[in-house]
């Protein structure tokens, strides 16, 4: 695929929050530029441009390319022909109509792709009364043909072979109209620039955000309309029930106009659509739907990544409703099957053949096996089965696995793991074996003080026996101590290995006990003259602590650095 999705490297922070949103595995490549820095750019041959990295980008680091510039070059010296997405009324209620005014003044023609989207209905429905396609996905949504092309090839044959809405204008336009104009699509669609490259159908995409940003930077000034003033002169026919189109399940009301007994489901946004076309690839054509309406963006395309605004479902609604309204008016009531006007014009002039398309498929990467996964895991410093189901979401993957894929196929690095991160990309291998070398023998030291200490305890325990009966606050005080020494001994010999976070625990345990041992010291200093040679022992024993703590918490800080 052309490259669509652009990244500025310097305002890339390696925040991983485009891996995570992106429904394409392979879309994203992870490179460390700089001890530490990590850059995301974008994988063109396996992106589908649905376009949900730039909605999460906060940092500025992804944009977009489109052929706004070069098409307002155009318009001037000839009279380039507009298709409009009936999107523009949603996502401008208040300007969609002085913006195509400003075309007409430039001399441009102003075409409905809603019209385009009622051919699409009639020729998807002849197609599947005359029994030709069973089992039929929609593919009036650009991303989705990409993803399916790109990673789910084996469903190309369920594929509608029906070109998208604004395809089957330009065909109408070009073979019915016989204009040889330029022609522009006016759309909120990134992925429509992959299509029109594909297809060779349009020559110009324009989304409403880069025209927005046109007419900002150009000092045009576009005068406002009522929101409820549905009424605009197009140079064709303006489209009926294909304004539907646009948001989720809108393809499926338009089919059931024609076919109001076809079984037919239908999902929207990255987090149903994608997971949901995976499922279908595994159903039985008894278990799928007769038709299945499919759209990337949540929400439908008044939500896509080209809008160049950013509105609510409620705001959504809102604007829709009075083209929805205006759509009831027009149809009185909806159109009815048989004796409908509309589609028997399409039948009588249109060639079901004209509106057929071919789509090219990709070879899918293989899944890895465990085997090849093996030494990346190494680099990973991911050893055990429970270190590669960590599962963290911090790489922007699912799951460890997948990570590991991303690095087998060169798409990430290893320290982009931020289990892995600190160590390896700070320390080599040797280092951090060396560490690990020296935190160990930080235990056995431990435990042989400790240990060391058993006799010293019992010495202590049996001063205290003599301590008069004022001391018995100190006995208890000493029983307190006795289980901090013996709950050091159970760490240490617990933990056959030490890593910094058991060192930590360690360390806190330490600090524990030396303070149980100043109570103690404190407590035994209040009582009869038969505690110095306790008092002695006590300190002996305190200070051997201390100076163990001291050995820890050095160790430990050379460690973290």
């Amino acid at each position: 695929m052309q490259e669509i999705i652009i990244v500025k490297p310097e305002k890339c922070i390696g925040c991983n929050a485009c891996i995570r949103v992106c429904p394409a595995d392979e879309a994203n490549k992870t490179v460390e530029y700089e001890k530490g820095m990590f850059v995301t750019s974008v994988n063109t041959s396996k992106c589908i441009a649905c376009g949900e990295c730039l909605k999460v980008c906060t940092h500025g680091a992804r944009d977009y390319i489109d052929d706004t510039n070069e098409c307002m070059s155009k318009i001037v010296s000839e009279k380039v022909i507009i298709l409009v997405s009936p999107v523009l009324k949603i996502a401008y209620p208040t300007k969609w109509k002085g913006i195509l005014e400003w075309f007409h003044h430039q001399g441009c023609f102003i075409y409905d792709v809603s019209y385009g989207a009622d051919i699409c209905t009639w020729a998807t429905a002849r197609t599947t009364e005359q029994g030709k396609l069973n089992k039929m996905i929609s593919q009036q949504c650009p991303a989705v043909v990409n993803y399916i092309e790109t990673y789910q090839p084996k469903l190309l044959s369920h594929l509608s072979p029906i070109h998208s809405p604004a395809a089957c204008e330009a065909i109408y336009i070009k073979k019915y109209q016989r204009r040889s104009n330029l022609i522009a699509y006016l759309t909120p669609c990134i992925a429509s620039k992959a299509e029109n490259f594909e297809t060779g159908l349009i020559d110009y995409t324009v989304t409403f955000g880069k025209l927005m940003k046109f007419f900002e930077q150009n000092g045009i000034d576009i005068p406002l309309n009522a929101p409820d003033d549905n009424k605009f002169t197009y140079d064709d026919e303006e489209g009926i029930f294909g304004i539907l189109y646009n948001r989720p399940g809108g393809m499926r009301e338009n089919i059931w106009t024609l076919e109001p007994d076809l079984n037919i489901a239908y999902s929207s946004g990255i987090n149903n659509a994608y997971p949901e076309i995976a499922g279908y690839s595994k159903l039985s054509d008894a278990k799928r739907p007769d038709f299945y309406d499919v759209l990337s963006c949540n929400f439908g395309c008044t939500l896509s990544a080209g809008t160049g605004v950013n509105l609510s479902h409620f705001e959504v609604r809102n604007n829709m409703e009075p083209h929805e309204n205006n759509i009831r008016t027009r149809s009185k009531g909806g159109l009815r099957r048989g004796d409908d006007k509309l589609f028997k014009k399409f039948d009588n002039e249109l060639r079901l053949a004209d509106f057929l398309r071919n789509y090219k498929s990709s070879m899918p990467s293989m899944t890895p096996s465990a085997q090849q996964l093996e030494p990346i895991y190494q680099k990973m410093n991911k050893t055990t089965a429970d270190e590669r189901c960590i599962d963290c979401h911090a790489c922007g993957y699912s799951s460890c696995r997948e990570m590991a894929t991303a690095i087998l196929r060169g798409l990430n690095v290893p320290t982009n793991c931020i289990y892995n991160r600190s160590g390896s990309s700070s320390v080599s291998e040797e280092e951090f074996n060396n560490i690990k070398s020296e935190l160990n023998d930080i235990r056995t030291e431990c435990t042989s003080i400790i240990e060391s200490m058993n006799s010293n305890i019992a010495d202590i325990s049996t001063s205290a026996g003599k301590i008069d009966e004022s001391g018995d606050s100190s006995n208890a005080k000493l029983e307190g101590v006795k289980t901090l020494l013996q709950n050091v001994v159970l760490f240490c010999n617990e933990n056959s290995t030490m890593d910094s976070d058991s060192i930590a625990q360690l360390v806190n345990i330490l600090e524990t006990t030396i303070s149980a041992l100043g109570e103690l010291d404190e407590s035994i200093n209040k009582t009869s003259e038969s505690s110095a040679e306790l008092n002695k022992k006590l300190s002996g024993l305190k200070d051997t602590m201390q100076n163990l703590e001291k050995t820890v918490k050095e160790e430990k800080a050379e460690t973290e650095e």
